[in-house]
């Protein structure tokens, strides 16, 4: 399955109503502390859960890509594909990042690809980090939340429009 398109409606962010109704503490806002919450509280997930009116439609893909394909149309890479707001990071470039693994401060420095883009993700230095596929993935996915920094490495003569998007 891929993104195919959305419904156009603001992203409201589950995780920050359940912080600001006091429901979840803000450390425990990632995606297992949700998760947990909804399983302690079955009666209220529905409700919250229409809280986001944002829909997200997939379509089918082939079976024999190596990754969900992202905005460029390439299959995205474990541990080196981010997704950025396009107006600020062109697509396609070398990022290097400078951040922590998740729920940590053990160093992670890598170079990145700014591979895909995200409705969600506004300003320069605000990426999603894709994780991979599997538990670990989804684990670390769950829990990134990270400060960090990132250098858009780009041939110093050149000129960057800015995007339509």
């Amino acid at each position: 399955m891929g993104y195919a398109d959305q419904n156009g409606h603001p992203y409201v962010s589950i995780g920050s109503l359940l912080v600001q109704r006091g429901e979840l503490p803000l450390e425990k806002a990632s995606m297992q502390g949700i998760k947990q919450w909804g399983v302690q509280n079955p009666q209220k997930l529905t409700e919250l859960l229409h809280q986001n009116s944002r829909y997200v439609f997939f379509r089918l893909l082939p079976d024999t890509l190596s990754g969900p394909l992202g905005a460029l149309g390439v299959p995205l890479t474990a541990g080196r594909s981010l997704a950025i707001d396009p107006r600020v990071v062109p697509q396609g470039a070398p990022v290097f990042l400078s951040t922590t693994w998740p729920n940590s401060d053990k160093p992670l420095n890598r170079l990145m690809v700014a591979q895909d883009v995200g409705s969600a993700i506004k300003g320069g230095v605000r990426a999603d980090f894709f994780w991979g596929f599997g538990k670990e993935a989804e684990n670390q996915a769950g829990k990134m939340k990270q400060n960090g920094k990132m250098w858009v490495l780009l041939p110093r003569d050149m000129t960057i429009l800015p995007s339509s998007k």
